[in-house]
């Protein structure tokens, strides 16, 4: 029993060094993209014009998909409640008629 506490313990502890290594990683490429960035600025600019425009272009495309899921959702739920309505209104008839 003691074994396995430890060995959550140490699984933990690996945790934790995979995502500072993850964060040093990111802050490193960051560095590098960075200095890369001021050398070469008139040939990174177009590749990061391009780049944005097409994140801009999946982020709408997204968004629109969203869009439409809620759509279908409150349809959904209009139909359930109107579905819902209709069944108290029968009972009530029915237990009018008793």
């Amino acid at each position: 029993m003691l074994n396995t506490h430890n060995q959550h313990k140490e699984g933990t502890m690996n945790e934790g060094w995979k995502y500072t290594l993850f964060f040093l990683g990111g802050v490193a490429a960051g560095a590098i993209g960075t200095v890369a960035a001021i050398k070469n600025k008139d040939t990174l600019k177009p590749l990061a014009t391009n780049l944005i425009s097409h994140g801009l272009d999946a982020k709408d495309a997204v968004a629109r998909k969203i869009e439409t899921a809620r759509e279908n959702i409150e349809d959904l739920l209009a139909e359930a409640r109107h579905d819902a309505e209709q069944r108290r209104e029968a009972s009530a008839a029915e237990a009018e008629k008793a």
